[in-house]
């Protein structure tokens, strides 16, 4: 039955694959797209990959189908009838995959028995991990302590990834201000009306309005409790941020981006997306003034498992305020930009 299971999500994944590839209607493709994230955070739980598949779910079918519809609102949503073929983008991709390829021949085989990390790598983490950290969950103890600086230097991606969307989209929008001679703000990205995006509808939409307000709350607790639980069970800081900064866009398209600016601002989500940043390498820097190496959470206490507890809650609460910030922040900026474009299309209406 689970051989079935495997192979019917399979041909789902491909199917969903190939769908997207061949529909015109990117907002049809967008929703495919989700589709396949779904089905892969499936593929990931058949494989017993919990977290991995917690992540998809988050990032893949949550927040990255919302901030593909904000796109949408800047392009449109339908392809053009006749897309021009690109043989230099075409050619560069089949060298980068065939390197690829050849390089899949200088890796181990796929789970041979003798391969690192069978024989000293896996098994180091499992017999040493419960003692060493004490945490149930070893996906943690493994992202959060023993790879600790990988960790880091992927948060430090998605603080580089958010402040380079701000600052591109940022200055495209001066100089479109600077050409039409417009005066639209560009940090509240008000258009003197409610937002090409600032809500749906109108207030008078009871449905969308009640039913966020009886989901929001429950996703912001939903994201406490993975962020304080990933300990323990699938979950952490990445997928709570995601989650908690899912709650604030559901509030920001249900009842006006301005509602959601006064809960959040862009100041605020500037001063977030530095402050996870500089709590993670905090620790880090702690633990060397301690008498310890860069990110070794065993001087933080008296007793070695406390400090790697204590070191990955606060590194995880670093992790969680970076995505949210940088979710929000790359979210803000996408709907500024469309409510420019909005004002001007009224403006030049009017």
């Amino acid at each position: 039955m689970a051989a079935f299971v495997d192979v019917f999500l399979m041909l789902l994944l491909i199917a969903g694959t190939m769908a997207v590839l061949l529909v015109r209607n990117l907002f049809v493709a967008t929703m495919l797209l989700g589709i396949v994230s779904f089905t892969m955070a499936l593929i990931f739980i058949s494989l017993d990959a919990v977290d991995v598949a917690f992540t998809e779910a988050a990032v893949g079918a949550g927040i990255s189908t919302v901030l593909y519809i904000g796109t949408l609102a800047l392009v449109g949503s339908q392809e053009k009838d006749q897309p021009k073929f690109a043989a230099g983008p075409m050619v560069i991709c089949i060298a980068v995959g065939a390197v690829l390829y050849y390089a899949t021949y200088e890796m181990p085989p796929f789970g041979h028995a003798d391969n690192p990390v069978q024989t000293h790598v896996g098994p180091r983490y499992i017999q040493d991990s419960p003692t060493e950290i004490g945490v149930p969950n070893m996906v943690t103890s493994v992202l959060a302590s023993y790879r600790g600086y990988d960790t880091f230097g992927e948060v430090t991606v998605i603080f580089a990834a958010g402040i380079g969307v701000l600052l591109i989209l940022r200055q495209r929008r001066r100089r479109k201000n600077e050409d039409d001679e417009t005066d639209v703000p560009l940090d509240k990205g008000k258009t003197g009306r409610s937002g090409s995006l600032s809500g749906l509808g109108s207030e008078h939409d009871l449905i969308p309005h009640v039913i966020a307000k009886l989901l929001i709350p429950f996703i912001f607790v939903f994201a406490l409790y993975v962020q304080f639980h990933g300990d323990f069970g699938p979950g952490g800081g990445f997928q709570a941020g995601v989650i908690f900064a899912a709650g604030i866009i559901l509030y920001a398209l249900v009842f006006s981006l301005d509602l959601a600016r006064s809960v959040i601002n862009e100041k605020v989500i500037l001063f977030l997306i530095s402050a996870g940043v500089l709590l993670y390498g905090g620790v880090g820097v702690a633990s060397m003034l301690l008498g310890g190496n860069f990110l070794d959470y065993n001087v933080l206490s008296s007793d070695p498992v406390a400090g790697q507890h204590l070191g990955i809650l606060l590194v995880e609460l670093g992790v969680g305020i970076t995505v949210t910030a940088a979710m929000l922040a790359i979210f803000y900026a996408f709907v500024g930009r469309a409510d420019l474009i909005a004002a001007k299309a009224e403006q030049e209406k009017n």
